[in-house]
């Protein structure tokens, strides 16, 4: 059931910047939508998840992690001889 158009207080319109412009109500099919009663700007919001994007590759994530992972002993030496 579609619901009336209410005003989203404190929201800020991503086209125009104007605040408390921006309405939002339910269609039929169950899509939120928003509307900007300033500059006409409309977003729908769906309950459907949104299909995920592929991890970008970057210098990170590409490069094979062949490090020498071994645990070695550190020592410490005295500068001086204080005997």
């Amino acid at each position: 059931m579609a619901s009336p158009k209410r005003f989203i207080a404190g929201a800020v319109c991503p086209r125009c910047a104007e605040m408390d412009k921006i309405t939002m109500f339910t269609t039929d099919a169950g899509d939120q939508i928003r509307e900007c009663v300033a500059c006409g700007y409309t977003d729908a919001l769906s309950d459907q998840p949104q299909p995920e994007a592929p991890e970008i590759e970057t210098r990170v994530n590409k490069k094979a992690n062949t490090d020498d992972h071994t645990v070695k002993q550190v020592v410490f030496f005295k500068a001086g001889s204080e005997d």
